[in-house]
Formats: C-alpha cells, structure tokens, sequence
C-alpha cells in the first residue's frame, strides 16, 4: 500500500509540473516557425516578412514641392514682408505628374501645386498664403523663404541602401503603401502557421441547444477560432470530441498530420475524464514539457509535442483559456508565424490608472486581474471585477487586465497600476 501511494505521488508530482510565466514562455517561444513563401505585396498586409528589406530607390527620387505655392530662388526673397513685399515675374506653371524642365532665373517664380516636381535652379516653395498674383504678370511675395523651406528633396523619405523593415515585422496597410511606394511588389513572408483547434469534453452543446443541468454550451471553440486568426494562424476547427480516449486520439492524429501545433481546449485539469496527456503521450516522438503556469487564472495549462510537433492544452473555463491565449498561445502562434515576441511583461497596449479597490494575490502565483477603466478627475481608474473563470461575461465588461507580481500578495486601493489593454 505504501508503495502504492508513492508511485501516485511521483505521477502527480510529474503531471503537475508547474514553471514561473517567464519559463513557460521561453519554452514556448522556441519552437522553430513555419518555412517562408515570397507573395505579392498587396495580398501582405498581416504577414510576417522572413527576410529584412532595404530600398532599392531613393524616395522622392526628385525634389518635390511641400506646399501649394511658388517655386522661386529663395535670395530674391530674403527681406520681404507684407508691408515691403518682393515681386518676381511669374514664368510659368509645373504641371502634376510631368517633368519640370523649365529653369526659374533670377528674379522669377514659378507656380506649384503640393508635390510637383522643383524646376532647375528653385530651392525653396513660398506658400500661396503669402502671395498675390498682381498686374503685369508679377506675384507679390510677403514673406522670405530659405533655402530647402517647404521643398520635400530627393531621399528626404528613404535613401537608396536604407533599410525599410526588419524580418519578424507583421506588415500594417500602411507597411503595405510604404512598400508599393519604393517600388517593391513583391516580399518573401513566413507561411501562415496551420493551427488544429480540437474542443473536448461530453459537458459541451451547441449554442443553439437548450443545456441539461451539468451541460454548457460552448463558449471555447468559438471565442478561440476568432483570437487564432487574429494571430495570423490558419484555423481548422476539428469541432467538439467526447472525454472518450479511442476518439480524441483519431483527433489529434488527424490534426497533426496537418497542423503546425494542435490546440486542445479542456481536458488539461486533473480529473477521471481528463485523459488529453496521457493521450499526447501515447504518440511516437512524444515529450511532456510543463502541465501548469503558476498564474491565475489558468494553472493547468499544457504543453508537450507529439510526432515531434506542439501540442497547447488550455483550461476548460472560459476566462482561464482566453487569459492564457492572450498571454501564452497567441504569441506561440505569432512566434510560429516568424513574429518576434516581446518578454513577458512588455505589453504592445497599456495604460496607468489607479486601483479602486483592494486586490488580494498569493505569494508565488502570478495573477491577472480583469478590470473596468472609467475616467474621474481627468485620469482613469481601475475597478476589478469578480474573478471567477468561468464568468465569460467578465472578459467581455473587462477594459484589461492588472497584472500582480508572483512576488506580491496583492494591491491596495489608490495604487497606481498598469493597466494591460484588450
């Protein structure tokens, strides 16, 4: 008997084994990402770019006019003003999208509308606003301009050489103008990473279905479909699998002949139902690396690879798998899409407010607590809500996420905290 319960303590103590937040993310982010594609560069917009980008181009490639106005030879402006305004004859007009040829010599302007190109020998705009075209052709300028005012000049965006963005970078519409604009239309990108969603659990019903008492719907596999794509991850949901082993292990087999990294949402809490470990286990080139985080909500998170790929088990309740998508699976998916992930505890949106109310913590579990933000006295403050994992309707409320050092047991109402954003 005493053998016996040695033996189950070593299986327990195996199974539950907890890392610090920081560890747990280290571990993660060193899976090796997707291989690389080279596509156009309008169809970019939310990859990831797998190679750095220098600009083949200067940008402008011809010195431009900042502003509606007239091209001129900013000496023969030096020292006018409304009261002692200068004249210049008006030579001629620069025509949008044509070359300028025409020269600007002494004593003359030529009118430009905001981007056109600078004729030969002008260095400077006078804005419009401080001119009038007056009889005999002349335009009366009222204020001087130097040399290089209000000209956009050749390289004054990107020089040839210059590097525009470095691999790892998840390109924004801008990105996408930015590029197209030096010319290049078309950029090597990570593939999307393929991520297998398998929902278990006999508790589980459609959201159309009217639950019997110990049934729920389902929340997860929805909820997770939408923060997978979000990541760039190309999702294929397996649907909702009973506690049963012989098909959960049909499921993942399936899934990873396909997947990149299988997600399990549920069977990842101790339990006579709870068999996705033993089941991740029973592949060939298995590996169990951690069963639990110490944070809160969601500890009995699991990672491990099965046929040598990863494998994410999150908690059944809700908050606990959206908490730990936020802060664990979605940079793993990132990571395995080529994005660079910042350290636990840089977070890309946050703001300072004060806390209105006592948070209790314990010493040792990191803790992430949702929180409302409202404005009072010009600042924001902070009101925790109920901090129960499976209340789904206090993520939705939440404005963010405090976060309350492993170190710390709690905070106190009047800190000033940082608030991680949604």
């Amino acid at each position: 008997m005493f053998l016996l319960i040695m033996i189950f303590n070593h299986m327990v103590q195996t199974f539950f084994k907890v890392l610090a937040p920081q560890e747990a993310l280290r571990l993660l982010l060193q899976v090796t990402p997707v291989g690389a594609e080279r596509i156009a560069t309008l169809a970019a917009r939310a990859r990831v770019l797998a190679e750095d980008l220098r600009s083949a181009v200067d940008l402008p490639h011809f010195d431009r006019a900042a502003m509606d106005g007239y091209a001129v030879r900013s000496k023969d402006t030096f020292g006018a003003s409304q009261s002692l305004p200068a004249y210049l004859k008006l030579a001629g007009v620069v025509e949008m999208g044509k070359e300028a040829t025409q020269s600007v010599a002494t004593g003359e302007a030529i009118r430009i509308s905001t981007g056109g190109m600078m004729p030969p020998k002008s260095d400077a705009v006078v804005m419009v606003e401080y001119t009038d075209e007056a009889e005999g052709g002349l335009v009366e300028i009222h204020r001087g301009v130097s040399p290089g005012q209000n000209v956009i000049q050749i390289g004054d965006d990107i020089k040839k050489g210059d590097p525009v963005f470095h691999h790892g970078r998840r390109l924004k519409a801008h990105d996408i103008g930015a590029l197209t604009g030096i010319g290049i239309s078309s950029v090597p990108v990570f593939k999307r990473p393929r991520i297998a969603l398998i929902s278990t659990g006999d508790e589980i019903v459609d959201a159309d279905a009217t639950p019997l008492p110990g049934q729920v719907r389902n929340i997860n596999q929805h909820s997770l479909a939408g923060l997978i794509e979000e990541c760039g991850g190309e999702l294929r949901d397996w649907g909702v699998i009973p506690d049963d082993r012989q098909q959960l292990t049909s499921a993942i087999g399936q899934a990873l002949n396909w997947a990149d990294l299988v997600l399990l949402s549920g069977g990842s809490s101790m339990g006579a139902k709870d068999i996705a470990l033993e089941t991740i286990l029973s592949f060939p080139d298995s590996e169990f690396i951690f069963h639990g985080i110490s944070v809160a909500p969601g500890k009995p998170t699991i990672f491990a690879k099965a046929c040598g790929k990863p494998i994410m088990g999150l908690p059944g309740y809700p908050v606990s798998a959206l908490v730990i998508f936020d802060l664990f699976a979605g940079p793993l998916i990132r990571r395995l899409g080529g994005e660079e992930i910042a350290p636990l505890g840089r977070f890309a949106k946050t703001a300072r407010a004060i806390l209105k109310t006592n948070i209790a913590s314990q010493v040792g579990r990191e803790d992430y607590v949702r929180v409302a933000l409202e404005q009072e006295g010009g600042q924001f403050v902070a009101t925790p809500l109920p901090n129960k994992s499976g209340a789904i309707f206090t993520l939705v409320k939440a404005d963010g996420m405090v976060r309350i050092d492993l170190n710390q047991d709690g905070l106190e109402a009047g800190e000033d905290v940082e608030v991680i954003l949604f």
